[in-house]
């Protein structure tokens, strides 16, 4: 982290203090902070996030759940840092919905599992008018001159702009798979991957070109 981030993260915890948010959520929004190398607005909304779907699930610390983020801005690395929900571990899918919302489930054999959305709600945003422009990207919003007041609402709104539902998440039993060739590379790709006789990099996720 730059001496500049340094700074604007010490500032940003000392507001937290000083607007007594619970020592437990600030070590968190630490932590997130250092993973994510900046105490970014939708990071520190996700430790919210996070806390509300642990408390409504009553998730127990260290249990092993899942969880599918709907945007791959800010939200999911709360989700890494504070229930170790990764794309490695795969425990951790993220779509291109841009709804800053995820969901989070705990495991099971059957078809599906029952968890809970937890969404930023749009109408109980309206009570924080600077987190409004900033969340709806209104070109009122400045963030040099109001980037302490947007922390502010954060801090001081919490959960109070969050809701949730009860939903059903189709569960990824793991499949089976052999190794193949792929026809364009040459390279050695899980049969899960392959499209045809191409994996996925040769066609539909294609992102580079040979020099």
């Amino acid at each position: 982290m730059s001496h500049t981030g340094e700074r604007n993260f010490d500032h940003f915890l000392s507001l937290a203090e000083r607007l007594d948010v619970p020592a437990r959520l600030r070590e968190e929004m630490a932590q997130c902070g250092a993973f994510h190398t900046y105490p970014a607005p939708g990071l520190i909304i996700g430790v919210y996030m996070v806390e509300y779907a642990r408390n409504v699930l009553q998730v127990q610390p260290g249990e092993k759940v899942y969880a599918v983020c709907e945007t791959p801005k800010c939200l999911p690395d709360s989700l890494q840092v504070i229930l170790h929900c990764t794309c490695g571990n795969n425990r951790l899918r993220i779509i291109r919905a841009g709804r800053f919302a995820f969901t989070v489930n705990r495991g099971s054999d059957e078809a599906f599992a029952q968890g809970i959305r937890v969404y930023v709600d749009q109408e109980k945003l309206k009570a924080w008018p600077t987190l409004l422009a900033w969340f709806t990207h209104d070109a009122c919003f400045d963030k040099k001159t109001m980037g302490d007041r947007l922390f502010e609402d954060i801090l001081t709104a919490g959960q109070q702009i969050l809701s949730c539902e009860r939903v059903r998440i189709p569960v990824h039993k793991k499949e089976w798979w052999s190794t193949k060739i792929c026809e364009s590379c040459g390279q050695m790709v899980p049969s899960t991957f392959m499209t045809g006789d191409v994996c996925a990099a040769c066609s539909a996720e294609k992102y580079y070109e040979l020099e």
